[in-house]
């Protein structure tokens, strides 16, 4: 034993500045891993008797976020485009939370006419809707369309949001105090609406779509939360940070990419991590009160001055009533 130790010790001092590099070189990416972690949602608060809808919530962030909606007790309901993988969803979720009263419906957010019948749906079928998660989306993908025309990525992650919640409006004043929570991101700070091409026919690019859209839906939800003052239904957007779902299978889509990014796949968050913030806004307490803000890590935090522009965000919301057959 003590020629092992004398052998360790002879093999750290002849080679002290590489071991030293490898151990600093270590606990510096597992700092930086956790530092990208983020924040975890510490409340305890109960959602029994309380019902949950979740947009995209049999994959990714969505399903971790239902998964925690339904341990708190609540009625959870899917909301998926998918209905085998959304049922095998739904099954996982109730082994894991322990908890039966988890359901699906059908929504194909790239169809207005499919949000539509998903809210007849609810309103025939559900007393309540306390929490409604805007959460499914699509990330830079080719030049799709929606069944309406639309570019795909504002017409999925803004506009198909933007009906649903207006129509569920009144079931969630109903239900007061209630919540909306706007799955965004930091890719919003890179974001510019142009209203002369809202569908970019002129020239398209899957990356600025996906800012567009992201930004859009930080005015959304900062124009919602003028319009539901003193309703009791508030409403927060978030970013839930870079996270390893398929959500970015069109990042991933040729093999320079793939060489760019994968050697970061490890730090990126996991499913779970990823769904803290969203979580956060969906039950803390500390929230109640406020209404219209952007959150990160579990905390507020600025958006970028096009996110804080009310006239832009008036603008918008009068421009996609219209598109949206609203106005």
């Amino acid at each position: 034993m003590q020629d092992y130790a004398n052998a360790v010790k002879e093999f750290v001092e002849d080679h002290y500045t590489g071991v030293t590099f490898v151990l600093i070189t270590g606990v510096g990416l597992f700092g930086f891993r956790r530092w990208l972690a983020g924040g975890v949602c510490r409340s305890k608060a109960r959602l029994d008797g309380k019902t949950v809808l979740i947009t995209g919530g049999n994959t990714g962030i969505g399903k971790e976020t239902a998964v925690d909606m339904a341990k708190r007790g609540a009625r959870v309901i899917l909301a998926c485009r998918d209905m085998s993988r959304a049922h095998k969803a739904a099954e996982e979720i109730r082994k894991r939370s322990g908890n039966e009263n988890v359901t699906v419906k059908m929504l194909d957010l790239a169809s207005l006419q499919s949000v539509r019948d998903l809210v007849k749906d609810v309103q025939q079928s559900e007393q309540r809707l306390d929490i409604l998660i805007n959460n499914a989306g699509v990330m830079m993908c080719p030049k799709w369309h929606t069944d309406e025309g639309f570019e795909m990525q504002i017409g999925v992650n803004h506009l198909g949001h933007f009906l649903l919640t207006n129509l569920l409006l009144d079931l969630l004043k109903k239900s007061a105090p209630s919540r909306i929570v706007n799955v965004a991101s930091v890719a919003h700070e890179r974001g510019k609406i142009n209203f002369n091409d809202i569908n970019m026919d002129k020239d398209y690019d899957p990356y600025q779509s996906y800012y567009r859209s992201k930004l859009a839906n930080v005015l959304f939800t900062r124009e919602l939360a003028i319009k539901l003052r003193d309703t009791g239904v508030t409403t927060y957007a978030l970013h839930p940070g870079v996270i390893r779902t398929e959500l970015g299978r069109h990042v991933f889509s040729n093999l320079w990419r793939k060489l760019i990014i994968l050697p970061f796949y490890f730090f990126f968050k996991n499913p779970w991590q990823g769904a803290q913030t969203t979580i956060y806004c969906a039950v803390d307490e500390s929230l109640k009160h406020s209404s219209g803000l952007y959150y990160s890590d579990c905390a507020p935090k600025e958006t970028a001055p096009q996110g804080r522009d009310d006239v832009a965000a008036r603008r918008l919301w009068d421009l996609s009533a219209s598109m949206v057959g609203l106005a």
